[in-house]
């Protein structure tokens, strides 16, 4: 039985009927209410986060802080870019802008009013933390918060960045190869 489900699971992801880890393709909000679609998130090939949050949520914002701490030198090292996406509803909306001017956050924050990424990216409980590789591809995730998770979190990053930088070597090399 395990067989033929891994099975039908294998041929769906191969039709590309399952793509869990494709980032989805939705419409969120920016904070001066502009329509704009996830498929416009880009970073030059670089690693991005998302990270999904509340205002009323404490660890998120404790998250969002540390980040915000380090995020210049993050950004120095790595190329990683940051964007948060607010789940407040539309009655608490309009206190996400006023609360992210407040805290001084260096990165691009988002609403989701209507919980569509939220849905769509299988985020139940915030803070919901993912890293896409510069393809945005998913590349890992965490739920909740304790001081010291963004350590973690850049050290994926590093990882990542590594992995990519070596990829990309190994693409030169083989044209080098080919030249000769």
């Amino acid at each position: 039985m395990k067989t033929i489900l891994l099975s039908i699971f294998v041929s769906f992801c191969m039709m590309g009927l399952i793509q869990a880890q494709e980032l989805p393709t939705v419409n969120v909000t920016t904070l001066e209410l502009q329509n704009i679609s996830t498929a416009t998130f880009d970073n030059d090939g670089n690693p991005i986060i998302i990270s999904f949050w509340a205002t009323w949520c404490k660890p998120c914002v404790k998250e969002l802080n540390a980040i915000a701490e380090v995020y210049e030198d993050w950004q120095d090292e790595t190329g990683v870019k940051v964007i948060a996406i607010s789940i407040d509803d539309a009655r608490n909306a309009q206190r996400v802008k006023p609360f992210v001017n407040g805290r001084d956050w260096p990165f691009e924050v988002y609403l989701d009013q209507n919980s569509d990424f939220k849905r769509a990216m299988n985020v139940v409980n915030v803070p919901h933390t993912f890293l896409l590789d510069g393809s945005l591809h998913i590349h890992s995730q965490h739920t909740s918060y304790a001081p010291g998770d963004e350590e973690e979190l850049y050290d994926e990053v590093v990882e990542l960045k590594a992995e990519e930088d070596d990829s990309d070597g190994d693409e030169d090399e083989d044209e080098d190869e080919d030249e000769d």
